[in-house]
């Protein structure tokens, strides 16, 4: 009796879709690493409105099952923007970006007032 070799790739099982994100760390760009059970569009939705990718810059999704690969960049971006606002991430960020703000422009003033130039 012959014994026969085990296929080099597994059989796929499951039909799914894969997401995958392209992260630029400044000098080079990088899909990250993702776990098989944290690929799907929800998790990585609510990785990117968690500050999980330092600036992701293109999710790419694919079936292998039924054959097709594509750019869900646009999708994913308005999935965050909704998801954001229907769970109040935006108004958390807002909050941030206005404080950031405020001290910038303290500061900015300060630089202003060491410069002569005269502040309102």
């Amino acid at each position: 009796m012959r014994t026969r070799t085990p296929p080099l790739a597994p059989k796929l099982t499951d039909d799914v879709t894969v997401h995958i994100v392209l992260n630029d760390f400044g000098e080079k760009r990088a899909f990250l690493e993702t776990d098989e059970a944290e690929a799907d569009e929800w998790t990585i939705v609510s990785n990117i409105l968690n500050g999980e990718y330092s600036n992701p810059v293109r999710v790419v999704a694919f079936n292998i099952a039924e054959g097709w690969s594509r750019d869900v960049t646009d999708d994913i971006a308005r999935a965050v923007i909704e998801r954001g606002r229907s769970e109040n991430h935006l108004a958390k960020l807002e909050r941030s970006l206005s404080s950031e703000l405020s001290g910038s422009q303290s500061n900015s003033e300060i630089e202003t007032d060491r410069c002569g130039a005269s502040s309102a």
